[in-house]
Parts: C-alpha cells; sequence; structure tokens
C-alpha cells in the first residue's frame, strides 16, 4: 500500500505518481471530498473519479475512516495555537491522534478493506495533506502495519 495526499500536486502530476506506483485501488478516507481553490478543483470528488476512472483507477470512499468536524476542529486549534496552517503543519496533535485513535480507527474493522486490496498492484489511501505525519491516513497506515503486515510507503509530490 502507499498514502497520499492531494497537496502539492495537480492532477497530471498527482495521476503519474499513482501510475508509477502501480495503483490499482483508491481508498478515499477524507470525510468531505471536496478541496477548496482552483489549484485542488481537480481533487474534487467528481473530477477526481472521472481522471481515475479514465486512467483504470478504481476507487472507494471510506467515510467510516474520516475524522468527525469536531476531531479536525480540535485539529484547526491546535494549529492556530501553534500557528501553523493545514498545509504547513507538520504533524498531528497528540490529543488528536488520541481521540482519532480511541473513537474512530479502534472501533473501524479494516479486514474487509485489507481482503478487497488487489492481488496484483497497490491500493493507496488518499487524504489531502501533502506530509503524512499531519494527516490521520497515517494513523490509518499504521494500524494496517501493526495488525495486517500491510506495507506502506508515502508517496510525497517530490
Amino acid at each position: 500500500m502507499v498514502t497520499i495526499g492531494v497537496h502539492g500536486f495537480d492532477a497530471e502530476w498527482f495521476l503519474q505518481r499513482l501510475r508509477d506506483a502501480d495503483v490499482r485501488l483508491l481508498l478515499d478516507v477524507r470525510q468531505r471530498r471536496g478541496v477548496r481553490g482552483p489549484d485542488h478543483a481537480w481533487a474534487n470528488a467528481r473530477r477526481l473519479q472521472a481522471a481515475l476512472t479514465q486512467a483504470g483507477i478504481a476507487s472507494e470512499h471510506h467515510p467510516e475512516l474520516a475524522p468527525t468536524t469536531e476531531l479536525r476542529r480540535l485539529q484547526y486549534a491546535e494549529d492556530d495555537r501553534r500557528g501553523v496552517g493545514k498545509r504547513s503543519r507538520r504533524e498531528l496533535a497528540a490529543e488528536y491522534t488520541r481521540r482519532y485513535t480511541t473513537e474512530i480507527l479502534d472501533r473501524a474493522d479494516l479486514t474487509p478493506i485489507v481482503s478487497r486490496l488487489p492481488s496484483s498492484g497497490t491500493a493507496a489511501l488518499l487524504c489531502v495533506e501533502r506530509d503524512p505525519e499531519a494527516c490521520h491516513r497515517s494513523l490509518i497506515a499504521q494500524r494496517l502495519t501493526e495488525r495486517h503486515r500491510t506495507t506502506i510507503d508515502h508517496l510525497r509530490p517530490s
């Protein structure tokens, strides 16, 4: 498996990174499947789905793995306290990590997801943040590694 974020990519480079990693299934773990700003309009649900279909990449939305609005607000408050923006965040707040793990991840059954992973090629966890360390997808990836012995690599824009 790999993880990938939207920020830092344009549509062409994003799809190329997926092709280079032989991604056959993209698992979208965003709550809201839209991204603000014209630079990332390509990642809004319908446009991204159309591009993935054209590239021959299947996709699934897994909102049960997305942080709640309350959890996102908790992280935003910590970002404000630290004086960092969402796009410049380098790590998740400890309280966010603790609560995401207990409120979302501990309740999620990842076995059905693991059973649907492609037998050839790769699957990708998708969210918005550029760096996996600043995104809940890293927590999902860690859980998949620990409990399902899944090997994870993180795709970055450069």
